[in-house]
């Protein structure tokens, strides 16, 4: 399994990374751009959960293969519970990216290309939670969803990181506009920032871990 990591020292890492994250994103100075001022701290936040929530996507379409390949129920778990926490993490970095917008432009959403794709993006993985509910057979709704998630993946990828650079964005990184790394040359952020991106990732992994082995347990006491 993807996800089946038995040795616990990630989870320990992922602890340190985590707290790290949060202690040093408060209180390690930051560069004072035009606007943004320490409203650039969002970027330790709001980022990490994006990767996160792309990583997990990855990681459920890759589940939903296997289990088309072999039939075995536990990849049906991995891939519906890693959909379930990236989808969570995809909410926080909407909603991060909204206050963050608040501050930046004024508005907590815009017309803007980036923010419109990350919101249907969401949209195409709640439809594929929602289309596992409408069945009731156990191998069935498993089948259909693999099948609706290995398309969901690359249109996600396409709407979130292909479609918005072809476009005027006032998203960094997107329709021309730089990213920070093209013009923040403060090493201490990226001191932050990359640790921020580990440890958001595991922590979205560790708890997909938890959920699936819930869910097992509640198969084993209805059968």
């Amino acid at each position: 399994m993807i996800l089946n990591l038995k040795n616990s020292w990630w989870k320990y890492l992922c602890v340190i990374l985590v707290i790290y994250t949060v202690l040093a994103g408060l209180l390690v100075p930051s560069p004072r751009l035009p606007i943004l001022n320490e409203t650039i701290r969002n970027l330790y936040f709001h980022v990490p959960m994006w990767f996160c929530m792309t990583v997990l996507l990855l990681i459920s379409a890759v589940h939903s293969a296997l289990y088309l390949g072999k039939a075995n129920i536990k990849n049906d778990l991995y891939a519906v519970e890693a959909a379930n926490t990236g989808v969570f993490m995809g909410v926080l970095g909407l909603l991060t990216g909204s206050l963050w917008a608040k501050f930046t432009w004024g508005t907590f959403w815009t017309s803007d290309p980036k923010l419109n794709a990350a919101a249907v993006g969401e949209l195409i993985y709640i439809a594929y939670i929602i289309l596992r509910g409408s069945f009731t057979d156990e191998q069935q709704r498993a089948r259909i969803g693999a099948i609706f998630n290995l398309f969901a993946f690359p249109i996600f990828i396409s709407i979130i990181y292909i479609l918005p650079r072809l476009t005027d964005s006032l998203h960094p990184g997107n329709g021309g506009n730089p990213a920070f790394s093209q013009y923040d040359l403060d090493s201490r952020m990226r001191l932050v920032f990359y640790p921020a991106v580990i440890g958001f990732i595991l922590l979205g992994v560790w708890f997909t871990q938890l959920r699936v082995r819930l869910r097992l347990i509640e198969n084993k006491l209805e059968h």
